[in-house]
């Protein structure tokens, strides 16, 4: 690995505050640029994908959801949070020491990683902003497993503490020098941290806060799949960034996680599309986006660490196991009945996120490790069998913790906040009228339609429509 601290682009003094000595601009440049990708990702990628595949009465909802989560882990991470997955230890291999990061002194200093042999070339505002959009769309992606039913009282609740108690000991675990990082397991860019923690968490939320309406699971349509597919294709590339900034540099390992990413993504696309077309007779265009998604999350763990030729394989793998475990099993499994997971979050994260980690513990090779300053000298190919033991035992660590904690927090919030997890069956029939006092779409001026904000209907009578609307939907239900 090339010495990251000096390199031509390097200029200045030590005390010049526009160009201290250890800053590169290209660095900089290109991790801010990454960040913002993967802000995008969130909003709008995920924003319109919620509202796209969820049905018309749930569109406000399902995408504040994701506005909400945003803002809320971002004030948690600046206070608290990011120390707790990147700073000193406080459980040792844990956890670290939580605290605000919010002083000029730090926020312009350069940035500090204890995980790697590379010395990151910019600021550490611009690190914690990196780190803080990921922690958000782990949050999001956990939120597709609730949608449709979640009380948003309990979700503004459940989204700081899920974070303090769960989002930041993964990330210290593997990405802030804890004990699974110690013991060499690879998680490129959160296949791990991000990925299984999010199907993990969303599933047994899903179980906690319970189902929906079961006219809505018999029959949920996506209102607008065309607008899904608008937030899909800044899902796919926005994750140019989300795999492309992990070097933490402009650095060939970069370009080679961005090729692989979209390498695996096309494959991963194109044989769950052949599968459909194969057991379905008919190309799915829900079926094909599910394949991208699966795709993206398998390469994650491995972007920056494996061969073109490995991410075809995990392609492969992310295209047809997680659709087994979603048109087969997933219907034929009382196991799945018992939960409602309303996108699919256990098969597109848990089960693709697991794939891509025990895929990287066979493909890694050496080269690709040491480009990115990793701790093992590959994978199986490479020699270092036990990398793929290791690997298991990391996802089964973040699996374990995300049960136990998801648990916690829900029943926190039921039984000591007194807060009701799921929406009453009124709110379920009338959806964002009901919720937000607001809908998704007004074709006339003077339609009937309840608004809280702006021009629209005054308090008493948004009530008095959101009472009549869950009252036709009851009848039509009859």
């Amino acid at each position: 690995m090339a010495d990251n601290t000096t390199n031509a682009y390097t200029v200045g003094a030590p005390d010049d505050p526009l160009a201290p000595q250890w800053l590169n601009k290209g660095d900089q440049a290109w991790q801010l640029t990454a960040a913002s990708l993967v802000a995008l990702q969130s909003l709008p990628g995920l924003v319109v994908i919620y509202a796209g595949l969820v049905k018309t009465k749930w569109a406000i909802n399902s995408a504040f959801m994701c506005f909400y989560a945003f803002a809320a882990v971002l004030v948690v991470w600046v206070v608290w949070g990011y120390k707790m997955a990147f700073g000193d230890h406080m459980i040792p291999g844990l956890v670290g020491i939580p605290g605000p990061i919010l002083s000029s002194h730090t926020e312009l200093s350069q940035a500090n990683l204890v995980t790697a042999a590379i010395k990151p070339n910019f600021n550490s505002a611009t690190m914690v902003y990196f780190q803080f959009v990921f922690a958000a769309i782990t949050v999001i992606l956990l939120a597709g497993a609730l949608l449709a039913r979640m009380n948003f009282k309990a979700w503004m609740i459940f989204v700081p503490l899920w974070l303090t108690f769960s989002y930041t000991v993964g990330a210290f675990s593997l990405w802030g020098g804890g004990f699974l990082f110690q013991r060499g397991v690879i998680d490129y860019s959160g296949g791990y941290v991000i990925h299984v923690s999010s199907g993990t968490a969303g599933f047994v939320a899903a179980y906690w806060v319970g189902p929906r309406l079961r006219q809505d699971r018999d029959n949920f349509k996506p209102h607008n799949v065309l607008l899904a597919l608008v937030g899909c294709g800044i899902l796919w590339v926005g994750w140019n960034g989300f795999n492309g900034g992990d070097p933490y540099a402009a650095s060939p390992d970069a370009g080679a996680a961005v090729l692989n990413t979209n390498i695996a993504t096309a494959v991963s696309l194109l044989v769950w599309t052949i599968l459909d077309i194969t057991f379905f007779k008919k190309p799915s265009v829900v079926g094909a986006v599910q394949g991208m998604i699966t795709g993206l999350v398998a390469i994650t763990p491995a972007a920056g660490v494996v061969a073109g030729w490995g991410a075809i394989i995990i392609g492969l793998f992310s295209g047809s196991l997680p659709w087994v475990t979603m048109n087969i099993l997933g219907k034929r499994l009382a196991f799945f009945e018992m939960v409602d997971d309303t996108l699919g979050v256990f098969h597109t994260h848990l089960v693709a996120g697991v794939t891509g980690g025990f895929l990287t513990g066979i493909f890694a090779t050496a080269e690709g490790c040491a480009a990115f300053a990793l701790l093992t000298p590959g994978g199986a190919i490479a020699g270092n069998g036990k990398q793929v033991g290791w690997q298991l035992a990391g996802a089964l660590f973040i699996i374990g913790w995300n049960v136990v904690w998801t648990s916690l927090i829900c029943l926190f919030i039921k039984y000591v906040c007194r807060v009701p997890l799921r929406m009453t069956e009124e709110e379920l029939l009338a959806g964002d009228d009901a919720i937000h006092g607001e809908a998704a779409y007004c074709f006339a001026d003077d339609a009937e339609v309840s608004t809280l904000h702006g021009r629209g209907l005054h308090d008493e009578e948004a009530g008095v429509l959101s009472t009549e609307s869950a009252e036709a939907n009851k009848s039509k239900e009859v």
